[in-house]
């Protein structure tokens, strides 16, 4: 797979508004223990047992300029997924604000925003007249949605006969077409075969290009130095990292591989000697 060289895009003003602004974000849940039994769960509900917070994103801040490209890494549990469910409006922060300027289109978990019982064709045009687009426009894209996605033989199928690699290319497809101002994409490029996956490379670089916001999760450190000019580091929720791409992969990568070898039993034995 080709390496892209992230484009860097001309001095803008200063006093530009940001594309994402986001400030002390936070989303907090409430987790109970699940009783095992039925007396267990009576004995909950007489007293009142409390459940437990859990911070899944909490005092985040940041700002994206119109045009950036950012990686946004972590390990699993970090927080990117809900940072990014936050970004598209599902679901209500609990703490902190969060603004994003002009339309935007996300690819989050497989089959997010789908429904299965609907056919390829259903699902297409609710994705994207959810996205902003108008009935007639969406028509006039759909051949261009359907061939890109690959899909013209399955397009009147149910969704819950697509693989997952077929539903992410339909994801894909609907995303990239409906020319958001900001695309969010979060690992779902690691389904699917070698051709579709470098095909949806090629239309994220021209994408760009076009001085778009783009928005990235991934565990591939690769892809993040390809496209990505700034990375965020979410850690237990928290931003622990914000800066230049190659500065923050660097430690990121540093610290994870000292993770692994503190859980390597042969350097923990080693290490007794």
């Amino acid at each position: 797979m080709p390496l892209h060289r992230p484009h860097q895009h001309g001095r803008r003003p200063a006093f530009e508004a940001p594309a994402v602004a986001v400030h002390d974000l936070g989303k907090r849940y409430w987790l109970r223990q699940a009783p095992a039994t039925f007396q267990q769960t009576l004995l909950h509900l007489a007293r009142r047992v409390r459940s437990t917070p859990f911070w899944a994103v909490r005092g985040v801040s940041f700002d994206i300029r119109p045009g950036e490209s950012v990686g946004i890494i972590g390990a699993n549990g970090a927080g990117k997924t809900t940072l990014f469910r936050l970004l598209c409006g599902l679901g209500r922060p609990t703490t902190g604000q969060v603004s994003v300027e002009g339309r935007v289109a996300a690819l989050l978990e497989l089959g997010a925003g789908f429904h299965p019982q609907l056919t390829g064709r259903e699902n297409l045009f609710v994705s994207a007249i959810v996205s902003g687009l108008r009935r007639r426009t969406v028509e006039a894209l759909f051949d261009t949605i359907v061939d890109f996605a690959e899909l013209r033989d399955f397009i009147d199928q149910p969704l819950r006969t697509y693989s997952s690699g077929m539903q992410m290319r339909l994801g894909f497809a609907i995303a990239i077409h409906v020319d958001p101002a900001v695309l969010i994409i979060d690992e779902a490029l690691s389904v699917g075969d070698a051709h579709f996956q470098q095909k949806c490379l090629d239309r994220i670089e021209t994408f760009r290009h076009r001085a778009k916001t783009l928005l990235i999760a991934s565990h591939d450190m690769t892809t993040i130095r390809s496209f990505c000019t700034r990375v965020l580091w979410l850690q237990h929720g928290m931003l622990v990292g914000d800066g230049p791409t190659e500065e923050i992969v660097a430690k990121y990568e540093l610290q994870s591989d000292n993770v692994e070898l503190s859980h390597d039993p042969h350097t923990r034995q080693a290490g007794r000697r």
